[in-house]
């Protein structure tokens, strides 16, 4: 078997023997249970308690858990915009950086609050060290917030009937204390010893063998790395992202941040059956999501693999595949497993420039991001596969003449609405973005360095990764205005946000309503007939949704090719 296949598989295979026990581990933090790091973090955690003055005890409901949600970020929020906008003033600015624009401050504050780093800028000459740190904070908390929604979830279906679902904050530190931070302690030590810079120092100067002077960027980049991939964030401290060989040095620190990305959406599928007691189910989730992962992943690799074939034709050795904007020390194959692990779980990273992929490995990247429900990132990838699942539990009540439950709770009108409305939510920002940018193009078109159908799936693409918060992105497109640093900033506002309240919502009203016991006549959830279901739900509302914009795009370039 070729080698690079091997080395695809091994990463995959590492990250799931890793998730197992670290699913189980989470779902003891979130129950309460002991854990090893109690000793450690409990203490830390009192600190935390003490300062702010919240009562971890206090349990809330879920719209107290979701007032606290949008407090907590718009402060982050506030935060974030004064820093950026002031940092050629504050100390850590070595490289004497200048302040952003209020609308590069207001889409950067929001797509790292938001878990998406969208990036309109280059790190090594828009953002202070002090402006990463910052970003390197959010990074964490705003994985907090998702894996915080989750432990919602969580607490919702381990109790028959209850409206007390824990206290926000507490799933957040913890989320944060006991479960980002340890992964990403490990992740950054095996960067610095990889080669990745932790140092405050300013660039450094260094001659070359042709006796130019060439100023390096350097920095504090483990750290920021680390978090960017465990917490599925996707920024980039320099401006390539993980193609820059600070970021990613080599094959084996390519393998750790593809782990590192992988782990915790793995671990969280697992961790959710853990902890209502129903570890098949999780399994059919787990099914469900790998089965369109596989789907979108092989033919990611085989199409980056075998290359051009316009090239082939013209009798030019194209035996290392699409290389074209692609670093050598991974590969195509490598790329192409990349593309679709940072796209399928939002992390957003990159270590080769999409734009320059194969027109139909681009269709499935923007797929991955269209679909939003595979793995996706920390916490919110379970939300929106819980929707699939409530309109699945839905359509199979109605087809075989029962009042749809699940898991003892009977699905009524409301929770089908809310289902419906955040459903059609990710296709209408991205639909609705991306024919107003067409539409004006003295505003959006206007910036395309790529005409015709490359230069569609370019508009597409940016508001996909938007309304996905995935934050990569076709690179041929010069994003750093005001239309467009506005028009994503919304976009991943309601993006974010709305597909967390929704979910939330739904489970807070089934927690109230009274338990049914299961009888010979309930819908089973955890069998193989039922994963088909929601993969079929999820496969007939992506094609009807977005199958036209992607004919107008990566489907009309493919065919222009022949």
């Amino acid at each position: 078997m070729n080698t690079e296949i091997l080395g695809i598989i091994a990463m995959f295979v590492a990250a799931l023997v890793l998730a197992l026990p670290l699913g189980i581990y989470i779902a003891k933090v979130y129950g309460g249970e002991k854990t090893l790091l109690d000793p450690v973090f409990n203490p830390i955690e009192k600190i935390f308690y003490k300062i702010s003055g919240i009562n971890p005890s206090k349990e809330m409901n879920w719209k107290e858990h979701m007032v606290a949600m949008l407090t907590i970020n718009l402060v982050w929020f506030l935060l974030g915009m004064a820093i950026l906008m002031t940092q050629q003033w504050l100390p850590l600015n070595p490289d004497k950086n200048p302040n952003m624009s209020p609308d590069l401050a207001f889409n950067t504050t929001i797509s790292f609050v938001v878990n998406c780093n969208l990036q309109h800028y280059s790190g090594e000459t828009g953002m202070s060290y002090l402006g990463q740190m910052w970003l390197m904070f959010l990074q964490f908390v705003s994985a907090g917030t998702g894996l915080a929604a989750a432990a919602i979830l969580f607490k919702v279906f381990r109790e028959k009937t209850t409206d007390k679902l824990g206290n926000f904050y507490e799933f957040l530190i913890k989320s944060c204390t006991r479960i980002l931070l340890p992964v990403s302690f490990i992740v950054a030590l095996l960067l610095v010893f990889s080669g990745t810079p932790m140092t405050f120092e300013g660039k450094d100067q260094i001659t070359s063998l042709q006796g130019d002077t060439v100023n390096v960027s350097t920095g504090p980049a483990a750290a920021f790395i680390a978090i960017k991939h465990v917490g599925t964030n996707g920024g980039g401290f320099f401006g390539v992202n993980s193609a820059h060989p600070f970021e990613n040095p080599n094959y084996f620190t390519n393998m750790v941040e593809m782990v590192a990305q992988l782990i915790i959406p793995l671990a969280m599928i697992f961790a959710f059956g853990y902890f209502i007691r129903r570890k098949k189910f999780s399994w059919m989730i787990f099914g469900v999501m790998t089965v369109g992962f596989l789907l979108l992943t092989i033919p990611n690799i085989n199409m980056e693999m075998n290359g051009n074939p316009a090239i082939s034709a013209m009798g030019i050795d194209n035996s290392l595949g699409a290389t074209e904007g692609k670093e050598i020390r991974f590969g195509a194959a490598a790329t192409g497993f990349w593309s679709i692990v940072t796209t399928v779980i939002s992390t957003g990273s990159v270590n080769a420039m999409h734009d320059s992929t194969m027109p139909l490995s681009g269709m499935n990247e923007l797929l991955a991001m269209m679909v939003n429900a595979f793995y996706g990132g920390c916490g919110v990838g379970l939300l929106n596969f819980f929707i699939f699942i409530i309109l699945a539990v839905f359509i199979s009540g109605l087809m075989v003449g029962r009042t749809p439950e699940f898991m003892g709770k009977k699905i009524e009108a409301r929770e089908m609405k809310i289902a419906m409305i955040i459903a059609l939510l990710h296709p209408f920002l991205i639909l609705v973005g991306t024919a107003l940018a067409t539409a004006f193009p003295e505003h959006g078109a206007s910036t395309l360095n790529n005409p015709g159908f490359h230069g569609f799936s370019e508009i597409l693409y940016e508001y996909t990764s938007s309304a996905a918060n995935n934050g990569s992105g076709f690179e041929g497109l010069g994003d750093n205005n005001l239309w467009w640093n506005i028009t994503t900033g919304f976009v991943l506002i309601l993006g974010r946000f709305l597909p967390i309240i929704g979910p939330i919502a739904i489970a807070g009203f089934l927690a109230n309503k009274k338990y049914i016991p299961e009888g010979n006549g309930t819908l089973k959830t955890d069998t193989a007939t039922f994963g088909l279901m929601v993969f079929a739900v999820i496969a007939i509302i992506a094609a009807l949704s977005f199958f036209p914009a992607l004919t107008l795009g990566p489907i009309a370039e493919y065919f222009s090719m022949k």
